[in-house]
């Protein structure tokens, strides 16, 4: 990076790219109802809306190292500035769904890019030992992003159209490209060396992260295995990647130069970036739909209970930022853990009869808990990087971090289809005439009700809510033993021993 240019004046312009992508995600997600509407489709043909979009990103983040050194890091961050806000601009005036479906792809093409090559940037930017500052103010936008992604596209969906949430990312676009054009420029070693293409690695890269992520996105539509189409992507999904994964251990010229796993610290950062967004998200989709599904909350109050987590996490970033600069990351990182095992612990024992701010308080709690995971684990994964693998490791760090938000989703959703199920099951068990408990409450329900059809249908439907709370609880409780079990890695990172005294 570019000496005469300020560290601190990076910090923004590679923070606003991220953010925009990261809304870009979430924003259309509350849309989806209206694009079937304006373009007269079903629900399962909307959700390739999404999934298209999430097979570019996933199929672009791993090779953008490899990219950026072909090309050249500005010239090609702000060549995905361009596809990215083009491509949101023929998304808001696609007249049919594939039109849509070709643009959102083109939109993940040049949205997969900008959050890796800008963390890339970030961390070079920074000596080792003030690092923690720098990814603390850029992670302010990355978190914000989710919150306000959901809120915002709900009301301008609700008093403009959908397609404003992709026109709203034509200013943030053009000014991250004006900004990027000033301000970033190529470091040294980062110049056109790459005289030969991996086509093998690309081809089977391709296939396989696509297979692997419409499994996971459409896995839980299509009932997963007992889906032909769902198996045989999954094998192909496998089959390739394992190839893929020797293929980029032996050829000469490695799309993505996986030996870089053989940095301990990196390798752990990895797993746990994987294992605890797989957690956290999962949360942060079951929290919403718990609340509006079982508690009769609307859109815009489900987004006031999510809202405080990011402000919370706003608040404790900075200063965690700084505490990296004097106390070994593992510790704060270690705080950071059971923030999170503790906020899952409330929510793994809610019901029906909580109220608002019992659903704010373990957002509260987990959005502090990120302020003490985020910096302190990109402060130990990184320690060991040299800035000129900083590319690709900010590449397969982005990577494993979107997968475990796909998985966690897939996941959370199918525990809680099934686990509902399950509980209903025993549930009805007791619904007997010969419950004396069950007799009791249709004495109660005979002063109101004189059918038995509507005492018997009053009593189905609190079984079915019930049922479903045990199965919301049943899934957070796994997101709870997934971080639980993140706890050991704690030893297995380094000490960060390069802090200065402040």
């Amino acid at each position: 990076m570019a000496k005469s240019v300020n560290k601190w004046l990076i910090v923004p312009v590679v923070m606003l790219p991220t953010m925009m992508e990261i809304i870009d995600t979430t924003i259309v997600n509350v849309s989806l109802p209206h694009i079937q509407g304006s373009l007269s489709i079903g629900t399962e043909e909307a959700t390739w809306v999404l999934t298209s979009y999430l097979i570019s990103n996933a199929i672009i983040i791993p090779i953008t190292a490899w990219l950026s050194g072909f090309f050249g890091r500005k010239r090609y961050l702000l060549f995905s500035l361009s596809l990215f806000t083009t491509s949101s601009f023929f998304c808001g005036m696609a007249p049919s769904l594939n039109i849509l479906l070709l643009a959102r792809f083109l939109q993940g093409l040049g949205g997969g890019g900008l959050q890796p090559v800008s963390q890339a940037i970030l961390l070079e930017s920074f000596p080792v030992e003030e690092r923690g500052m720098g990814i603390s103010i850029y992670m302010m936008g990355t978190v914000v992003g989710p919150t306000i992604g959901p809120i915002l596209g709900g009301w301008i969906t609700d008093n403009w159209s959908w397609r404003w949430c992709f026109y709203i990312n034509l200013p943030i676009g053009i000014l991250s490209f004006i900004l990027a054009l000033l301000v970033i420029y190529d470091p040294s070693y980062i110049k056109r060396k790459i005289s030969r293409i991996d086509f093998t690695g690309l081809g089977l890269l391709a296939i396989g992260l696509a297979s692997l992520q419409t499994v996971l996105d459409q896995g839980q539509l299509k009932d997963w295995f007992e889906s032909r189409f769902i198996s045989a992507l999954a094998v192909v999904a496998a089959g390739t990647l394992v190839l893929f994964i020797f293929n980029e251990l032996y050829t000469r010229d490695p799309l993505v130069h996986l030996r870089i796993f053989r940095k301990r610290s990196y390798a752990t950062g990895s797993l746990i970036i994987f294992t605890a967004f797989l957690s956290f998200f999962g949360s942060v989709v079951l929290l919403p739909l718990y609340v509006q599904h079982l508690m009769g909350y609307t859109a815009f109050l489900a987004g006031l209970v999510m809202g405080p987590g990011a402000l919370a996490s706003i608040f404790f970033l900075p200063m965690v930022g700084r505490l990296t600069q004097k106390v070994d990351a593992r510790y704060l990182l270690g705080i950071g853990f059971i923030a999170q095992l503790w906020a899952l612990h409330l929510m793994s024992h809610f019901n029906l009869e909580i109220g608002f701010w019992d659903a704010v308080l373990p957002r509260v709690i987990q959005g502090a808990g990120l302020g003490f995971f985020f910096v302190p684990l990109a402060t130990a994964a990184f320690m060991e990087i040299e800035k000129e693998e900083m590319g690709n490791a900010t590449a397969l760090y982005n990577l494993l971090r979107n997968l475990g938000s796909s998985f966690g989703t897939a996941i959370v959703t199918t525990i809680l289809a099934r686990r509902a199920q399950f509980h209903q099951y025993r549930l009805v068990e007791h619904l007997t005439p010969s419950n004396p408990l069950l007799q009791h409450v249709r004495q109660r329900l005979s002063t109101v009700f004189s059918s038995n059809t509507h005492q018997l249908g009053l009593l189905y439907r609190e079984t079915i809510r019930q049922a479903t709370v045990m199965a919301y609880d049943d899934a957070f409780f796994f997101c709870f033993l997934l971080f639980l079990g993140l706890l050991g890695t704690l030893f297995i990172l380094k000490k960060t021993t390069q802090v200065v005294t402040i």
